[in-house]
C-alpha cells in the first residue's frame, strides 16, 4: 500500500483497503451476522429426534435446544466466517423460546463478537419410527424359544434363560438394529420380539446364528398389499439351547440392553 492510500474512515495507512475502508472499520458499519425472525424445531417428544429437511435425525438426542439447533438459523454476511455460538436461554413458554446468542466470528481476517437474539418455535411432532411403535406397527418376529427336543423348561426358568441371551446378543448388535425393536411379549414356550425393519431382525437373526450356533428357521406370512405389492411379515424363530446365555456372559458390548415385557 502506498503512503497516499489511506482508509477513509479511520486514517490508517498500514492496513488493506477494500473501496477504500480498512476491515476493522467496515466491520463496524457492515451487518456480520442476523438471524431468521423466527426459527422453528419440530422435535419428537418420544426420542428427542429432529426433522431437518424432511428427514429425521439425531435420534436420542436431549429436548433442550443445542447450537447444534440453533446455530442453522443465523445468517451471516458472505465474507462472514462463524467460528464459535453460544447460546444463553432468556425466555421459555409451552411452545416458544428466546435466546441471546454470543457469536465469535472473523470478517475479512479481523475477530469480532456479536450478540445477537433468535426466537425459537418448537413443534413436538412424532417420528416415523416412534409413531409405528406406539401404533403396534411390526414387519418382522424374532422368536426366542427352547430346543424342540429334550427336556422341557418350566416358563419361569426358560424365559429368564432367553432374557439373558436376549440381552447379551443385544450388547453385540448396532445401535440401528436396536433401534428396529419395537416391543417384547412373554410367552410360555419363550419371547416374541416385535420389529418395525425387517433387514435389522434378520440381522440379529443370523448373529445369534454366529455367536451361538443356532439355527434359524425363516418364514413369512402374507400382510396386505401395498402400492399394488404384496407386503409380507417375516419370523425368525431361534432356539437356544440350555447354557446358551453362559456361553455369553463373558462378551461385553454396548450399554444398551433390552426390557422384557413380563
Amino acid at each position: 500500500m502506498s503512503e497516499s492510500e489511506f482508509c477513509v474512515v479511520c486514517g490508517a495507512t498500514d492496513r488493506p483497503l477494500v473501496d477504500g475502508v480498512c476491515a476493522p472499520c467496515a466491520s463496524d458499519r457492515t451487518v456480520l451476522v442476523t438471524a431468521r425472525r423466527q426459527g422453528t424445531v419440530v422435535m419428537c417428544p418420544h426420542c428427542g429426534a429432529r426433522e431437518i429437511g424432511g428427514r429425521w435425525e439425531r435420534s436420542g438426542s436431549s429436548r433442550l435446544l443445542i447450537a447444534e439447533d440453533l446455530t442453522p438459523f443465523l445468517e451471516p454476511h458472505p465474507e462472514v466466517g462463524i467460528r464459535r455460538a453460544r447460546w444463553e436461554e432468556m425466555v421459555v413458554s409451552a411452545n416458544q423460546r428466546e435466546y441471546r446468542g454470543h457469536i465469535h466470528l472473523v470478517f475479512r481476517g479481523v475477530p469480532r463478537d456479536v450478540e445477537i437474539p433468535l426466537t425459537v418455535r418448537t413443534v413436538s411432532r412424532s417420528c416415523p419410527d416412534c409413531s409405528r411403535k406406539s401404533g403396534r406397527y411390526y414387519t418382522a418376529i424374532v422368536q426366542l424359544r427352547g430346543p424342540e427336543d429334550g427336556r422341557p423348561e418350566k416358563p419361569p426358568a426358560l424365559r429368564n434363560r432367553l432374557e439373558r441371551v436376549w440381552t447379551n446378543l443385544l450388547k453385540e448388535a448396532r445401535p440401528d438394529w436396536r433401534k428396529a425393536l419395537s416391543w417384547t411379549e412373554a410367552l410360555p414356550e419363550g419371547w416374541d420380539c416385535y420389529f418395525t425393519e425387517t433387514l435389522a431382525a434378520r440381522a440379529i437373526a443370523k448373529l445369534a446364528k454366529q455367536r451361538y450356533g443356532v439355527p434359524v428357521k425363516e418364514s413369512a406370512s402374507l400382510f396386505g398389499r401395498r402400492h399394488g405389492q404384496e407386503v409380507y411379515r417375516v419370523t425368525f424363530c431361534l432356539r437356544f439351547p440350555p447354557g446358551a446365555d453362559s456361553s455369553a456372559s463373558g462378551r461385553s458390548g454396548g450399554a444398551t440392553t433390552a426390557t422384557m415385557e413380563q
